[in-house]
């Protein structure tokens, strides 16, 4: 299998700054899996971008206040069935080593493979959500990120076993060739997924990897969209979610399988007291 090695210069565009975590800017994992979108198929034009698996986030990528670009590696190994892994790294030289740090990494799949499978649209939750909470409270009191990365819009619907929303896609251009869609929108169903999860365990889960990634037509900055996450698992450790993107006109955009979602705190950032509360509430009752 050979591997090469692309570096990049990404420009630090001014809305990377809304997605701080721990009072630390940190380069979105929406935003990574575009840049190895574009790079990837730039690099193998026949590669089908738009379907990923095996997707992972080992570890924050900083971005530090006064930047004004990011140096990283995009290291591209094709597999032996014609698809390509894909890694984001980034360098640090050391005395007498270099070390590598991997940030983001998936696996595309061949030009020849395709999703022929028919997936049916979810329908709307059969009963009443037991918690509403508007957009605003979520971004004030439960996902603190600034004003371009807060895609949620109206109201959120939590069940005990799902979550249902509204998204916006801000209308922000798009850096280069734009093969997987706005970036936005995706990462708006996983905050619905970190408040849904924020009721289940003691910690504020952010997503760490997952199974698949479908984008069936790709998502566009200026429009709206709805999402509905299932919950799939849960441990004392990890939430497991699939989740749904879908258009206005009922077309289903975006689909993720077994997005895994745990504690990247290290126990230091926790659910409020209010929202634990409301998970007592919902224990031992299903939908």
């Amino acid at each position: 299998m050979a591997t090469e090695r692309v570096a990049v210069q990404v420009p630090v565009r001014p809305w990377f700054r809304d997605h701080c975590f721990n009072g630390k800017i940190i380069f979105a994992a929406v935003e990574a899996m575009h840049l190895l979108a574009q790079t990837a198929q730039a690099a193998h034009p026949g590669l089908n971008v738009r379907r990923m698996h095996q997707g992972r986030f080992p570890k924050f990528l900083e971005i530090p206040v006064e930047a004004a670009d990011l140096d990283v590696l995009v290291e591209l190994e094709t597999e032996k069935n014609g698809g390509v892994h894909a890694r984001l790294l980034t360098k640090i030289q050391l005395k007498t080593v270099t070390r590598m740090t991997n940030h983001c990494e998936l696996s595309f799949a061949s030009g020849g493979e395709h999703d022929r499978t028919e997936i049916e649209i979810w329908p709307p939750c059969s009963t009443a959500p037991r918690l509403t909470l508007s957009a605003a409270q979520v971004y004030r009191d439960l996902v603190p990120f600034g004003p371009a990365y807060q895609t949620l819009h109206d109201r959120l619907f939590l069940a005990v076993g799902s979550v249902w929303g509204t998204l916006r896609a801000p209308d922000l251009p798009s850096p280069g060739p734009n093969p997987i869609g706005s970036p936005f929108p995706l990462d708006g169903a996983m905050h619905a997924a970190c408040v849904h999860g924020q009721r289940l365990v003691a910690f504020v889960p952010f997503p760490v990897g997952f199974a698949t990634r479908t984008i069936h037509k790709p998502t566009r900055a200026g429009e709206f969209y709805r999402t509905h996450v299932r919950l799939q698992s849960q441990a004392a450790d990890e939430v497991v979610y699939d989740l749904q993107i879908i258009d206005q006109t009922e077309q289903l955009r975006e689909t993720i399988t077994g997005l895994r979602m745990r504690d990247v705190s290290g126990g230091r950032i926790k659910p409020p007291a209010w929202m634990q509360r409301v998970s007592s509430e919902d224990n031992g009752e299903a939908e």
